[in-house]
């Protein structure tokens, strides 16, 4: 390799660890059940915060209240995933699949990247299903 392509390389590994700084301080907030439930989560895949209005437990109805949680929970991840996508993509200009190799949170790939968001059952009846 040329000296040249050492240095873009350098540079390029120097934004990317800035872009992941930046992504893992944004925070991610969604709400379900017409804001019964609200989560808060960082961009480094954290749950920063959970709140429950009083109103939404049931004692009789638990499931529903589990429901409303997997949903928030679901929702802000997915918007982590997008901070991930857009910030590591602005960066790399679409490479994520051929930088996925080195293992960067966010960008996929075989040695260990992907985007670190848990895989969660949609609701309780998928959760029963998996548990089969």
């Amino acid at each position: 390799m040329n000296r040249n392509m050492l240095e873009q390389l350098a540079q390029m590994q120097e934004r990317l660890q800035k872009a992941q700084e930046e992504i893992e301080n944004r925070v991610a907030e969604a709400t379900a059940g017409g804001g019964a439930v609200k989560v808060e989560i960082t961009g480094g895949y954290r749950v920063k915060s959970l709140k429950i209005d009083p109103d939404a437990v049931d004692p009789d109805d638990l499931g529903m209240l589990e429901d409303l949680v997997i949903a928030a929970v679901n929702e802000a991840l997915q918007q982590v995933q997008a901070f991930h996508s857009q910030g590591l993509g602005a960066v790399t200009g679409g490479l994520e699949g051929a930088l996925g190799g080195l293992g960067l949170p966010g960008l996929g790939g075989a040695a260990g990247g992907g985007s670190g968001a848990p895989s969660l059952p949609a609701n309780r009846a998928a959760r029963r299903a998996s548990k089969r």
